[in-house]
């Protein structure tokens, strides 16, 4: 799958592709055959993994086919059960037994978008070991501080670098809710009545539900039809992150101005060009992970409208404008983390230009300094150093423990 008109889109390969959503729903629905014949509730000849039925050749009969249910896991179970009873007759009668659409659907979406944040969270790795070295390296290197796009007081590249990172560390943080995404399993209108008509007693599903999610990975909640947190907490959590890139990506493009020239986009060849004029050097990574910032809390604005019209036992609507948005979202987040990761490790830092920009902005940027009653000339570094160790410390504390993301 890629995206022409969303470039860089191609960074994401085989996550969240249609062929993945298809593979992610087999998955589901093969979990729970087997725990059907596992816990004796269907007869053994019905195990069957259901490897080899379904594949990415059959996402264009399966999508024409979602449209006559409104939703693609109609036209898969019917594509399922014609080749399944040809070899296992017994399986393709329990296939789905107990399950409604919502149940196979929710728990693929759970598993593509796990899928996504793992990329996610491998980069996320690149990305704070480039800045521990970026704000450790140049703890002591002075450049203007500027606010409201005005020169404020001198820092140091090092305070800013300690900045960025703490915004990727924040981001990960969020990124460990997606460890707790849960399989969903709830029936027809969520109240278990099939699954209990068949195992016999709500503990004998509970064991079921737990032997389905332990197969798949994912932890064991009550059924969420019309409570949609695990969604929208695991999109806003991929807006966190894109917002921690877009605020790295916002000053890289201002340093990389030609007059300001305090930092640049690591060269490489064919990159940065412009089809007219040759000359330029354009900080690309940059630009896209931007849009990728812009584009994202409007993503997640409509994942949480579609949780707020949740309605009844199945959303009318609302459930639906989810598929495609958390697709949208996971993907443009993987594509980001990939080009902020790429950014962050080969980031240049103009060290002589920080240097001369410094002191053209001076008398005028040492007015604070004077005004407290310090000489010019001395330090200004107030709580630097603090801020700096104290964002290395939270990155190395987080390496002792187990992994960075």
């Amino acid at each position: 799958m890629t995206d022409l008109l969303w470039p860089g889109d191609d960074r994401a390969g085989d996550i969240f592709t249609d062929a993945a959503v298809l593979a992610a729903m087999v998955r589901a629905e093969a979990a729970w055959l087997d725990a059907l014949v596992r816990h004796g509730v269907a007869e053994p000849a019905a195990h069957d993994d259901l490897s080899g039925l379904i594949g990415p050749d059959d996402v264009p009969l399966v999508a024409a086919g979602a449209e006559a249910g409104g939703n693609p896991l109609i036209p898969l179970l019917r594509l399922l059960r014609e080749r399944l009873k040809a070899r296992n007759p017994a399986a393709a009668s329990w296939l789905h037994k107990g399950l409604t659409s919502q149940d196979v659907i929710d728990t693929g979406l759970v598993l593509c978008v796990r899928d996504a944040v793992a990329k996610i969270q491998d980069d996320c790795k690149i990305q704070i070991e480039a800045l521990v070295r970026l704000a450790a390296e140049h703890r002591h290197t002075l450049m203007p501080g500027r606010t409201l796009t005005q020169y404020a007081v001198p820092i140091s590249f090092g305070l800013k670098a300690a900045t960025w990172l703490n915004s990727i560390l924040d981001a990960r943080d969020r990124l460990a809710l997606a460890d707790h995404l849960p399989v969903q399993v709830g029936g027809a209108a969520g109240s278990l009545a099939a699954p209990v008509a068949l195992a016999g007693t709500p503990i004998a599903v509970r064991g079921l539900i737990e032997t389905a999610a332990g197969t798949l990975g994912l932890p064991v909640r009550d059924p969420w039809h019309t409570a949609r947190a695990p969604l929208t907490g695991v999109t806003d959590a991929l807006v966190t992150c894109t917002d921690a890139w877009g605020r790295i990506a916002n000053d890289v493009l201002v340093g990389a101005r030609p007059e300001v020239h305090e930092l640049a986009e690591g060269t490489v060849a064919g990159r940065g060009g412009s089809s007219a004029m040759p000359n330029k050097q354009n900080p690309v990574l940059s630009i896209l992970i931007r849009r990728a910032a812009l584009a994202a809390p409007f993503l997640a604005a409509t994942m949480h409208a579609g949780a707020a019209a949740a309605v009844d036992e199945r959303p009318d609507g609302g459930w639906h404008i989810e598929w495609a948005t958390l697709r949208t979202v996971a993907r443009r987040t993987v594509t980001a983390g990939s080009q902020t990761a790429e950014l962050l490790a080969g980031l240049q830092v103009e060290k002589s230009w920080m240097t001369a920009n410094l002191a053209a902005a001076r008398p005028g940027i040492d007015a604070e300094q004077r005004s407290v009653g310090t000489d010019p000339g001395e330090p200004y570094r107030g709580a630097t150093d603090e801020i700096i160790d104290a964002a290395l410390a939270r990155a190395g504390k987080t390496r002792r423990e187990g992994p960075i993301c």
